[in-house]
């Protein structure tokens, strides 16, 4: 990987760090605004779901222009949108004021995910994709190491609002960082006029969404995306609550639980993504999945234990947990070429988001609050997380069957053909589907 390579993943990196902090430190922050606004579980679980919702229809409105544009400035753009509308939940007021503003953020948002991996699957091949996307993932841990335990503290020393005005300083420092060293990424698009049927796609999504379900490889893509997210959050957004109100431990020691996870996949982001290059990422995401299912149980299920035996299981749920998503991200950014990764990213990224938010309110009804102030049914939610994630199985399988079954295609498309001159086979993205199911 060469040097310029690693700078732009790491901008990309960073700049994903802030996206996810300022996603993931709204759930532990319940401890804080369910207090501070006198709100139940479900109301706070609509303030997980307002952003992701708010993603979701952002990106799904955005598909279909969105390979129209440079890449670099559809980046830039939506980055600065986001920071502004973190900006007003740092200022927030009241709760509906946090809700709207968590709207805003979600709008601009919902377009940087998408970005940031069409970005690095235009310019990583897919031998190497999978080294690139535990670079790109390893932000996950960095906000889990640094950003959720240090908004934690100085939500603790200060108020809730700090956390967000500490991620719009720090993303006011990266956006020149990102115009200097993120180089234009235009090459994918194609000078198209806007005619009558390119308008009705802009402002109808539903026919957009239609070409993505018609096509199996990115059909089964976007299932396995959308059930492997919704399954990680049908946890998380009571993680926080659960270990400080039943397990009982403190807001002090809670951060921990982010800080030790964290880094971890720090350390073992990087080194997933080089095994599932070498030795292939299906077989590695299958591995992970099946890990996971023995801390989701441990963890919804969690009695009064010493607090290094619960860093121990939620340290590893945080490696299993990321080591699933690198190989996965790696396979499905090779399901559409570059002119058309971008749409179908935005959709992906537009489905995941919707399977979060469905997840987080889905919690948010099954999860009660008891007046005693204890949290009643988290089980409920392992078992079912289980059951999706086991589910991811089934359609990994098959996308990773459909894949090899394309490479195959395009590997004999390319093979010369001793004594003749025909033209090599036109090679179409349905084709490796149907031949599956026959």
């Amino acid at each position: 990987m060469g040097k310029q390579e690693r700078i732009i993943l790491l901008l990309l990196a960073s700049l994903n760090f802030t996206h996810i902090m300022d996603f993931m430190i709204m759930m532990p922050l319940g401890n804080y605004l369910m207090p501070h606004f006198n709100i139940s579980a479900q109301q706070f679980s609509f303030l997980v779901a307002a952003y992701t919702i708010s993603a979701g229809t952002a990106s799904i409105s955005a598909a279909q222009f969105i390979d129209r544009f440079d890449r670099k400035r559809v980046l830039l753009f939506a980055y600065t949108g986001f920071l502004i509308g973190t900006f007003f939940c740092a200022i927030a007021p009241s709760y509906l004021s946090l809700l709207s503003a968590r709207i805003v953020a979600g709008l601009f948002g919902g377009l940087i995910g998408a970005q940031v991996l069409s970005i690095v699957a235009d310019m990583i091949p897919f031998e190497r994709r999978g080294a690139a996307m535990g670079i790109i993932m390893a932000s996950f841990s960095v906000a889990s190491v640094f950003g959720v335990p240090f908004g934690l503290y100085i939500a603790e020393f200060f108020n809730w609002h700090a956390p967000f005005f500490f991620v719009v300083g720090l993303g006011a420092v990266l956006l020149p960082l990102l115009f200097k060293f993120i180089p234009s990424m235009n090459s994918h698009v194609k000078k198209e006029p806007f005619t009558k049927q390119v308008l009705l796609r802009i402002f109808v999504p539903v026919i957009v969404v239609w070409d993505i379900i018609k096509e199996k490889n990115q059909r089964l893509a976007v299932l396995l995306t959308s059930t492997m997210m919704m399954g990680h959050f049908l946890i998380i957004p009571f993680l926080n609550p659960f270990m400080e109100l039943n397990v009982g431990f403190t807001t002090k020691q809670t951060p921990l639980i982010y800080f030790v996870g964290g880094a971890l996949t720090l350390f073992t982001s990087p080194i997933i993504g080089k095994l599932a290059d070498k030795f292939g990422k299906f077989r590695l995401f299958s591995i992970m999945i099946m890990f996971a299912v023995i801390p989701i149980a441990l963890i919804t299920n969690m009695p009064r234990i010493p607090f290094y035996f619960v860093l121990c299981i939620t340290g590893f749920w945080f490696v299993v947990s990321t080591g699933r998503a690198i190989p996965a991200q790696a396979i499905v950014s090779e399901v559409v070429p570059p002119e058309r990764r971008g749409k179908f990213m935005n959709i992906n990224s537009s489905v995941q988001q919707f399977a979060v938010g469905l997840a987080s309110i889905f919690a948010g009804m099954i999860v009660v609050k008891t007046p005693d102030n204890t949290i009643q049914n988290y089980d409920l939610t392992g078992y079912i997380s289980i059951v999706v994630i086991l589910s991811c199985l089934l359609s990994a399988y098959r996308l990773n069957k459909a894949m090899n079954s394309r490479c195959d295609l395009k590997k004999l498309d390319h093979a010369p053909i001793h004594g003749s001159t025909a033209q090599p086979l036109s090679i179409t993205e349905e084709e490796p589907s149907e031949s599956l199911s026959n």
